[in-house]
Order: structure tokens, then C-alpha cells, then sequence
């Protein structure tokens, strides 16, 4: 997609289900992932089990391209089982490459255990030398790999998998949303800031967790409840159960979920992500009033923030890009010229929506400000008279060590330059960002972490 040009990108979604009927868990999987695949382009994979199968009986299937391009029917029929996890993956931690896809599974000791994780490990590196020095042997690179070892590991002297859990998950430092399947299990754990979503829904006899409130409806099933910061759920045969076995000291939930990330008809610890990016326009609106003519938006996430700009400020809302979904993914075209050519034909400006018009244009961030730059070029070629540019996010300063690809400092123009000199590098006629006060508006009282904005870092030590 031509958002990965210049937007911050997740890492990935996670979709399980345990069924107490004779189901096919994967193909519930399959369309809970196409659901997630906002979360993730790069791979994607699914494992299963039958529980009233032999012991041990997972099959997997993982690859790399979209979901629609990973499994097909055959894939599908073959992958035979009532319970299982799935993975979309957008790689932070770890090279591109199928060795990397997830679920994680492997056959040990104690029988089979398969790992889908959202998130970044800060301190998987030591994790990892630890194991090494014991003679395990990694076919990836993942801190997510890592994660299932230790797991394995610890299984070994517990009386159970949530034993187990309960044993590794203090030692992972940063932002998490595991999805662990045994053969008679799927366990769900979420770190203790909350900095990754995972929540809970059923459907008849079936329980689902799932990265988004969207990709259980997606199949038909009911939201019960987000996991909380710190929780262990377990699906078992008996129903679900739960352990708060992580006391979080305070909770970060990321800012991102509801600027850019999620989709617009998820609900993530009692937010609405439309309700939220539409309280974001009205913050830059109420922020920084401008006389113009029409508002309109950058698709996707952009367009509800101006959809709250023009409501707060009374000019009207008018999509002003007309956007062709069949573009290819522009992050594989090998050079910069190819990738720019691939933004123009994905967004076309629709001319007399623009023209002899004062345009406020909003975007939910700038992270180098090549693609704002770009359309702004060319609202103005198609006859715009003004461009007043409004991003329902601060600048991008400092890093994210939790799972979302933020680029280096110096690859940040906010690093580099003032509001004023970005303004005049992308050629508007005014710039405003949304000011971290202003996150009220979009999120009420839940507390965040915002420290890509502010290098708050909700995780104390940083060393690893």
C-alpha cells in the first residue's frame, strides 16, 4: 500500500478460535486475518488442532503476501482441527522473509505448542543469548521465537502451560499480545501496560480472540470484553477462565490503535475508533481555525478527522481523492521513482472538488513528508488556491521500541526541522499539528503512551 511510503506501520494482528463444535477453525481464522490485514501485509499463517484427534495433531500453513495470497481452498480443506491461531505480519523485529511468519510451532517434550504475537521484546536479544547458551537453535530471527522457546523451556518443570506462562511472561519487557495454543488450549495474554490490543468474543458454543473488536464481528461473533493489561484467559473444553496474573504499576495504551492503526469500526478498551478520530478533527479544528471553502481528508484514517474538522467548524466535507484499491503494494517497487509513480496512480485528485478552492487537508501524521508533500504538488496542479494542511497527530521526535515501526531520528523531518520550515518543505500555505493535550478529545482519560511524541517511555529501563 502507498501508506507504507511514509506512515508508521504495526506489526501485526492475531486471531484465535476455540469451538466446542466439530468446526473448521481455520476457515473462521481466514476471515478473521482478511479482517486484520490492515495489521499486516507481509505474511501471513495459520495453525490448527483437532482435540478429539490424537495428541499433538496441529497442522500448519504460513507464507508470504496477503491472506488472499497465502491460502487458498486446498489450503484450507487440509488445515483440519476446532482449534487455532492465526497471524498477520508487518516485521519490526526480525528480516522479511517465511522463516519469520507466524504462528510459531514446534514439537517438544511435552507434546506441541504453537505462539501468535503482537508486539516488541526489548529485552529479547539477552532472552534469546540465554537460551543459545543452553543449545537451543533458532530458525528465525523473531523475538516472537524466542518467546515460544522460553515457553517450551518452562513447560518442561511446570504442571501446565499457564504455569508456564505465568513463569516467562515477567521476564518479556515491552508491548505484547500472545495467543498460545496446546493441543487442549488457547491462552490469551496481554502485557501489563495494555500497549497491545487483544480482546474476547463468542459466537454459539465458540470463543475468539482476536487483535480488534472488527475481526470477531467479521465472522459473525459477539465482542464480550477486551483482555485487560496483565490477564491470562484460558479456552479450554470447560469454557473460559481467567487470572490476573500480572499487576500492572500503570497502563499505556498505544495512541496509535485510534489515530491510524485500528480499523474504524473497532472498540478498544472502551474507545470507538470512529468516535475517537472524529474527536481528533474537532481538537485541530478548535486548535486551528482557517477561512476555507471545503475539508476533506487523506484515505483512509484521515477522512474521519476531517469528517470532525467540518463538523467543529462548519466548512463543508468533501472527499477530494478518488482511491484505486487495485494499485499493487508500493513498498515492493524497487526504487523511489517506481513507488511515487505507484502513490499517483492509487490517489487521484478529483479536480472540481479542489478547484479555486481554499482546501484544509488533514492527515493523521508526517513521519519523512514525502507523500503530504506530493498531494499537496498536486491539489495545487489541479487548480486548488490554498492548502492548509492539519495533522490529527504531534510530530513524530523519538522512537518506538513497542511494535510499531517508527523510523530512525534522523529519517524523522520533525527532527530535523520546525512546524514553520515543514510547512514551507511540503508546500502548504499552514501547518498544525494536534497537541498532546488535545488527546483528551480522541481518548477521554484512558491512560496512553504517547512516547514517539514525548519519549515518556512507559517500560522503565530501556538498556536492552
Amino acid at each position: 500500500m502507498c501508506e507504507l511510503m511514509d506512515k508508521p506501520q504495526e506489526e501485526c494482528g492475531v486471531f484465535g478460535v476455540w469451538s466446542m463444535e466439530a468446526i473448521n477453525a481455520s476457515q473462521w481464522i481466514y476471515y478473521g486475518l482478511i479482517a486484520l490485514q490492515h495489521r499486516g501485509q507481509e505474511s501471513a499463517g495459520i495453525v490448527v488442532c483437532d482435540t478429539k484427534g490424537p495428541i499433538g495433531n496441529i497442522c500448519a500453513h504460513k507464507g508470504m503476501g496477503l491472506v488472499s495470497e497465502v491460502f487458498h481452498k486446498e489450503a484450507l480443506e487440509r488445515l483440519r482441527g476446532n482449534i487455532g491461531i492465526g497471524h498477520v505480519r508487518y516485521s519490526t523485529t526480525g528480516a522479511s522473509c517465511v522463516e519469520n511468519a507466524q504462528p510459531i510451532s514446534l514439537n517438544y517434550a511435552k507434546g506441541t505448542l504453537a505462539l501468535a504475537h503482537n508486539g516488541n521484546i526489548i529485552n529479547a536479544g539477552r532472552l534469546r543469548e540465554e537460551l543459545q547458551q543452553e543449545g537451543a537453535v533458532f530458525s528465525g530471527t523473531t523475538d516472537s521465537e524466542v518467546i515460544t522457546y522460553r515457553i517450551a523451556k518452562e513447560r518442561m518443570n511446570t504442571e501446565s502451560i499457564e504455569e508456564a506462562v505465568c513463569r516467562v511472561a515477567p521476564l518479556l519487557k515491552g508491548g505484547y499480545a500472545l495467543l498460545i495454543m496446546s493441543p487442549q488450549k488457547l491462552i490469551g495474554v496481554r502485557d501489563p501496560y495494555g500497549l497491545k490490543p487483544l480482546c474476547i468474543g463468542k459466537r454459539g458454543n465458540s470463543y475468539i480472540l482476536a487483535s480488534e473488536s472488527a475481526a470477531i464481528r467479521a465472522v459473525d461473533g459477539e465482542f464480550l470484553r477486551d483482555v485487560a493489561p496483565g490477564e491470562m484467559v484460558t479456552i479450554t473444553k470447560d469454557g473460559l477462565s481467567s487470572m490476573q496474573f500480572l499487576q500492572p504499576e500503570k497502563k499505556a495504551h498505544c495512541i496509535f490503535e485510534y489515530i491510524y492503526f485500528a480499523r474504524l469500526d473497532s472498540r478498544i478498551d472502551g474507545i470507538s475508533v470512529y468516535d475517537a478520530r472524529i474527536g481528533g478533527g474537532r481538537a485541530l479544528a478548535k486548535r486551528y481555525p482557517v477561512e476555507a471553502d471545503v475539508v476533506t481528508g487523506v484515505p483512509e484514517s484521515g477522512l474521519t478527522a476531517a469528517v470532525g474538522y467540518s463538523e467543529q467548524s462548519g466548512i463543508p466535507f468533501k472527499l477530494a481523492f478518488s482511491k484505486n484499491s487495485y494499485v499493487g503494494r508500493t513498498f515492493i517497487k524497487p526504487t523511489q521513482e517506481e513507488r511515487m509513480s505507484a502513490v499517483h496512480m492509487k490517489l487521484s485528485i478529483i479536480e472540481s472538488v479542489v478547484r479555486d478552492k481554499r482546501v484544509v487537508l488533514i492527515d493523521d501524521s508526517i513521519v519523512r513528508g514525502t507523500t503530504i508533500a506530493n498531494l499537496i504538488r498536486r491539489m495545487r496542479q489541479a487548480g486548488a488556491k490554498e492548502v492548509h494542511v492539519r495533522i490529527s497527530s504531534p510530530p513524530f521526535l523519538y522512537p518506538c521500541f513497542y511494535g510499531t515501526d517508527v523510523p530512525d531520528n534522523k529519517e524523522l523531518i520533525a527532527n530535523e526541522y520546525s512546524t514553520e520550515e515543514i510547512c514551507r518543505r511540503i508546500g502548504a500555505d499552514s501547518l498544525g499539528y494536534m497537541q498532546l493535550e488535545d488527546f483528551g478529545e480522541m481518548v477521554g482519560k484512558l491512560p496512553i503512551c504517547k512516547a514517539c511524541f514525548d519519549q515518556n517511555y512507559p517500560v522503565e529501563s530501556l538498556d536492552e
